[in-house]
């Protein structure tokens, strides 16, 4: 599969080189023509220094490894405020606030108790970052060769919204064992301080279901969730360069464009937490009791209920697919990979749209 998927993905209109062609001209038989000589050696140098090819294996690998840095990082790092959210999701009586919420837990559990279920978040969230990120390049190299050139760039926002959704369902397969005991380890007190005490007691009382009970409502969290994170950032990006930076990309140093990732990010992270905020009320309650189904915690909680703790999710998760974005592209830029432009429109659309002679 990714054999084929590679081979696809060179042509992939995404690839810098190729967008490159498109703009100065010499892209398809019916462009006019322009200073070959110089833009053929401008697109070779841009090739060149690269580590290696669009689509090829260790392109992939190596996003994957980004993923896995900018997930498992940047949700350890936010372990307290996660831990205080699940609370106050499970109990909002005892944790009225995210203030209350930390008065309280340091009281009850002290600074040690801040970091509980640091160690099944950083591997959940690791593996689910590996196959977020790595997946979404894969399918959209793979989509964006089923539409075709001009399609994709029609269709472009649906093409991020089915590669992120396509690359969430396995990433969410990968995540639920991690998340279902970080979250009985956090909304439980006494029950386990390690995943080492918790991954053969949540066996024990309730087999494998233990760790896949979880797996619908966090795709009805995270499916949404990162369908917006990709989306939302990719748009973002693209309007940012549009209409706020004062200089084409090309123009912009590594820092600058990175600093572009990082607002793009959190502006799209801000988004993603409203959209999934419910879901991840009911599967902070879901994985903390036994026996219930996600229906009957969703009755339960009702309207009000599942946006108990948004403006804690909002600043953690902002905050965090900020953080997510600039550290992938940060991996994309230290291993020297191809990082393809803000899609430009095809010279064969513009001629059929008038827009070029």
């Amino acid at each position: 599969m990714f054999s084929s998927v590679a081979h696809l993905a060179r042509a992939n209109p995404f690839n810098a080189p190729h967008l490159q062609l498109v703009h100065d001209g010499l892209s398809g038989p019916r462009s006019p023509p322009g200073p070959p000589q110089r833009s053929r050696h401008l697109a070779a140098a841009a090739v060149e220094e690269y580590s290696c090819e669009f689509g090829s294996m260790k392109y992939y690998a190596l996003c994957g490894f980004g993923g896995v840095l900018s997930c498992g990082l940047t949700h350890t790092a936010v372990v307290p405020l996660d831990l205080v959210k699940c609370r106050m999701q499970v109990d909002p009586q005892k944790y009225k606030g995210i203030f209350n919420g930390f008065s309280v837990t340091l009281k009850e559990d002290g600074v040690r108790g801040l970091a509980k279920g640091w160690a099944p978040t950083f591997i959940g969230y690791s593996m689910q970052g590996l196959c977020k990120f790595g997946f979404y390049e894969v399918f959209k190299a793979l989509y964006s060769n089923m539409l075709g050139e001009e399609n994709t760039y029609l269709w472009r926002t649906s093409l991020y919204l089915a590669a992120s959704a396509s690359a969430e369902f396995f990433a969410d397969i990968a995540l639920a064992p991690m998340e279902a005991t970080k979250v009985r380890i956090q909304t439980q007190p006494g029950y386990a301080n390690t995943l080492r005490e918790a991954v053969p007691k949540m066996y024990k009382e309730e087999g494998l279901n233990a760790f896949y009970k979880g797996v619908a409502p966090l795709w009805m969290r995270q499916i949404p969730y990162t369908m917006m994170k990709f989306a939302c950032f990719e748009r973002t990006v693209e309007a940012l360069y549009k209409f706020v930076v004062p200089k084409p990309r090309s123009e912009c140093t590594k820092a600058e464009q990175l600093v572009v990732t990082f607002v793009a990010g959190y502006i799209a992270g801000v988004f993603c937490a409203i959209v999934s905020h419910p879901a991840d009320s009911v599967v902070s309650v879901l994985n903390k009791e036994k026996g219930s189904t996600a229906s009957q915690v969703l009755q339960r909680l009702g309207f009000r209920g599942v946006w108990k703790g948004l403006f804690a999710r909002i600043i953690m998760i902002g905050t965090l697919t900020a953080l997510q974005w600039f550290i992938y592209d940060s991996v994309k830029v230290y291993f020297r990979l191809p990082r393809p432009p803000p899609p430009e429109m095809p010279a064969s659309l513009k001629k059929k749209l008038g827009l070029a002679e």
